[in-house]
């Protein structure tokens, strides 16, 4: 609302960017888990900083979808995440 109220204008697309953004911190951290989270998140603006400073600055948001399929296709639980079990 904030946000709308400065510039005057309201879009149904407010804050899609970032809602994406914290969704890829909590799976990239693991979900459940809240330290998980702030390192997922964490890992994610230090890898797009990164991104941002070798010249890559059109594809940041493609940084941290790369870096979310990456770290899930080696640890699908997330960073901190725990092993699901199954039970028979």
């Amino acid at each position: 609302m904030l946000v709308g109220i400065y510039f005057n204008a309201v879009s149904p697309f407010m804050g899609v960017s970032a809602g994406l953004k914290a969704f890829c911190a909590a799976v990239l951290g693991g979900i459940g888990s809240i330290p998980g989270a702030m390192l997922g998140g964490l890992f994610l603006g230090v890898a797009e900083t990164l991104g941002i400073a070798a010249g890559f600055d059109l594809y940041k948001d493609a940084i941290a979808f790369t870096l979310l399929i990456i770290v899930l296709l080696f640890r699908p639980t997330g960073l901190l995440g725990r092993p699901i079990q199954r039970k028979v």
